[in-house]
């Protein structure tokens, strides 16, 4: 599971103390407390990829927003209050059911014995292959293993009992009408709680598409998807990593307010730091980086709409969303503000509900979009220009923290003949198996960036030369084996790397250039080797 089974305990006992204190006194605030950890349990449940979970927590959701429509002091129905409670209960069952299912030991296999320590820690995870047939899967699973993904097959009719789950379970749909798998994707979201549900084959039609996804299933392939595209979307939700705490900068000259709007941030689990003084925000903004700015809209001596157009004159700032708060309904004066460089207007009192979701739709849309400047399109991979920056960082903290730090270049070998011979779309998908594998068998604390072509840079902090050395020979070797399809036959293709160890007083610019001679050092010697900067 992707989150421990603590944490995930803790979390649904939270919310379940939260409705005890709604039943015990149903009034209006314990309503919203409610409804706003209910809401950031799903957001977490979502983050975590528990997407059984999520399903039912979000359904439970709507049904307890919907409660709001009735007014500010609604007056439920006692026959609503036990349909909502019974739900609330089955939720909890069902999480405590799959905690259980899934608490015990369970041994890892590892691909390599003897790895070097703090190397290949990428876990195993599991992929649940079901179907008629096994004979159509046999390439996906020879693909997967390269990826330390385990793919196993069953018959829809056969699966095995209620054991620990699988992060995926992809279910192949050919030989179904949409009513067949409409049904059974019902079935196996029944059965999993956490697992990622995806289909295969289905018809390309909008209809079909619609009713795999009502039914439960959160990714659906048609008839037309190629086989590079279902290890592409596997191998990135096996491979997905733990994103930093959103964060939101409070400006607002109100101590109550400020305490308040923190309170409830903190509820979905959203750092926050609050100034009272606009004068602050720029030295604040530098210090704290936070993804969203919440900026009341009247303060002494400065407007909320005067401070947004001074931070909107730096351009490291220039995309950081602002909200502004304010009791003031005037509609002119919100345009004119948000034309004035805001994104969003809350109208003062707000709904704590309404608060978190429009603070952490605005945060996810501004990472997508730093994301989208910062990372490669082919393989997600840290950018040319980003590559370089981070390692810069890295090496400041290296220095500061009198840690050793390796940096390797690595390039393809023989790439252009890889064109050549099986086409430019398959360079590609060298390109980004080599990214994922690297992913898989490097570090969390490791950086990968694309720095051009066919060539990647690595930075390895904590890392001397003799432990990244052996690291990425051995990395050098498994990629070496894995076979490419391509018709009805395969390739290999392997790479070649030169590695740099940080010495007292060297920059960004040096060490590149030094691991990128011990790189053509690498070429010349006779490529597929690994060789260290002397």
């Amino acid at each position: 599971m992707s989150c421990s089974p603590d944490e995930l305990k803790k979390r649904s006992d939270a919310l379940g103390a939260k409705w005890q204190t709604f039943l015990a006194s149903p009034a209006t605030d314990p309503l919203l407390e409610f409804a706003v950890s209910l809401s950031s349990f799903t957001e977490f449940l979502h983050g975590k990829g528990l997407s059984g979970l999520h399903q039912i927590s979000r359904s439970l959701e709507q049904q307890a927003l919907s409660l709001f429509d009735t007014g500010t002091n609604p007056l439920i129905p006692q026959a609503t209050l036990d349909e909502l409670n019974l739900r609330v209960q089955e939720l909890g069952a069902r999480v405590t059911d799959f905690i259980d299912g899934n608490s015990r030991p369970i041994i890892e296999r590892r691909a390599h014995h003897g790895s070097t320590a703090g190397f290949d820690v990428a876990p195993h995870h599991r992929v649940w292959l079901i179907g008629g047939h096994a004979a159509p899967w046999q390439e996906l699973v020879l693909q997967l293993g390269y990826f330390n993904i385990d793919a196993e097959f069953h018959k829809v009719q056969e699966l095995p009992g209620q054991a620990d789950e699988p992060a995926l379970v992809l279910l192949d749909a050919e030989d179904l009408t949409v009513q067949q798998a409409s049904a059974q994707i019902q079935m196996l979201r029944a059965r999993f709680s956490a697992s990622t549900l995806m289909v295969h084959k289905l018809p390309a039609d909008f209809d079909s598409l619609k009713s795999a996804l009502a039914a439960g299933c959160d990714v659906c392939f048609d008839q037309t998807t190629a086989p590079s595209v279902i290890l592409a979307k596997i191998i990135e939700l096996c491979g997905g990593r733990e994103e930093a705490p959103y964060r939101a900068l409070v400006v607002e000259d109100s101590p109550t307010a400020s305490k308040s709007i923190q309170r409830t941030l903190a509820l979905c689990g959203i750092e926050t730091h609050a100034i009272s003084k606009p004068h602050d925000v720029l030295a604040c903004l530098t210090r704290f980086q936070p993804d969203l700015i919440l900026m009341d809209m009247f303060m002494p001596g400065c407007t909320g709409v005067e401070a947004t157009r001074v931070i909107r004159q730096h351009p490291e700032f220039l995309s950081t969303p602002i909200v502004y708060l304010s009791g003031d309904t005037n509609i002119p004066l919100q345009i004119e503000a948000l034309r004035l460089g805001g994104d969003h207007f809350l109208t003062k009192p707000f709904n704590p509900v309404v608060l978190n979701a429009i603070v952490q739709s605005k945060i996810a849309r501004y990472r997508a979009l730093r994301r989208a400047m910062q990372h490669d399109s082919l393989t997600g991979l840290f950018n040319h220009s980003t590559s370089k920056e981070k390692l810069a960082a890295a090496i400041q903290q290296a220095e500061a923290e009198q840690q050793p730090l390796a940096a390797a270049m690595i390039d393809i070998d023989h790439f252009k003949k890889i064109n050549d011979s099986y086409g430019h779309p398959m360079g590609d998908q060298v390109i980004r198996s080599l990214a994922w594998f690297l992913k898989q068998r490097l570090r969390k604390s490791d950086l990968i960036g694309r720095y051009g072509g066919e060539e990647f840079l690595l930075v390895l902090p904590a890392a001397d030369a003799d432990l990244a050395m052996e690291a990425l020979d051995r990395i050098r070797r498994d990629f070496s084996l894995i076979k490419h399809p391509f018709n009805e036959t395969w390739f290999n293709a392997t790479f070649s790397a030169g590695l740099a160890q940080l010495q007292s007083e060297t920059s960004a610019e040096t060490l590149i250039k030094q691991a990128d001679e011990a790189l053509y050092a690498a070429k010349r010697a006779g490529r597929n080797r690994v060789v260290r900067w002397e």
